[in-house]
């Protein structure tokens, strides 16, 4: 009996006609062991034509290669890469150490996509700042539509889409337009009193004793004096 892994007949929906989704789902079908693994193992190299010689005419390179690109591009994947050491055949079988270059790379990769997912993130929250502004300005002006709209350079046809996505961001966001409390500055006591040029008034303990400002008080100044005085006979 040959140990060469027997080629698998073309089934179902035709090569041509095969999504990439549909390219998993069947590659799952017959590759169990690694298409099919809870966590995605990082694929032996130039497994397309480990899967075109095992599968022929099963799938279009086309198809395949839409499929292979989507997965080894996913965060799932790119993770998975960056924490093994091998990778694995169409049996699930280890099939060559992965380096430390292909780690490095997808490590990278991931950096990436999380600074560019940042930067959106940050660009979006300043949109509906943005937008809560506009609708606040426009609440509290005395302005017609198209003087306001000119103020603030905006289309007048874009003004109602503005301010309506600005009353939804109201509602989806309110944790991005809450006002914001004073941060405690220096010289401030959280929650102590405050003086009107801002400074916080300093704590009584801290102030020196009057009898200490160069008068001695009175009972000292009186013994003194009963002292220094001359003795009757």
């Amino acid at each position: 009996m040959s140990d060469t892994p027997s080629q698998i007949a073309p089934t179902g929906t035709a090569a041509s006609e095969m999504t990439p989704a549909e390219c998993g789902q069947k590659l799952k079908e017959l590759f169990p062991a690694l298409f099919g693994a809870d966590k995605p193992l990082p694929l032996k190299l130039r497994i397309q034509a480990d899967i075109q010689e095992r599968a022929p005419g099963v799938f279009t390179k086309a198809v395949l290669s839409a499929f292979l690109r989507r997965h080894t591009g996913s965060y799932a994947y790119l993770i998975g890469l960056t924490k093994a050491t091998q990778r694995f055949d169409l049996d699930g079988q280890p099939a060559g150490d992965l380096t430390d270059e292909h780690r490095q790379a997808a490590s990278d990769e991931l950096k990436r996509r999380r600074s560019v997912k940042e930067a959106q993130r940050e660009e979006q929250e300043q949109a509906i700042r943005q937008r809560a502004g506009l609708l606040r300005d426009f609440e509290r002006t005395t302005l017609t539509q198209a003087n306001f709209c000119a103020l603030k350079g905006i289309a007048p046809e874009a003004l109602e889409g503005l301010l309506a996505q600005a009353r939804q961001d109201r509602i989806d966001h309110p944790e991005l337009l809450a006002p914001k409390r004073p941060a405690t500055g220096p010289g401030r006591k959280p929650g102590g009193p405050r003086r009107p040029d801002g400074q916080a008034r300093a704590d009584r303990s801290d102030r020196p004793d009057r009898r200490g400002n160069g008068r001695p008080d009175r009972p000292r100044q009186d013994q003194a004096r009963q002292a220094a005085a001359p003795k009757k006979d």
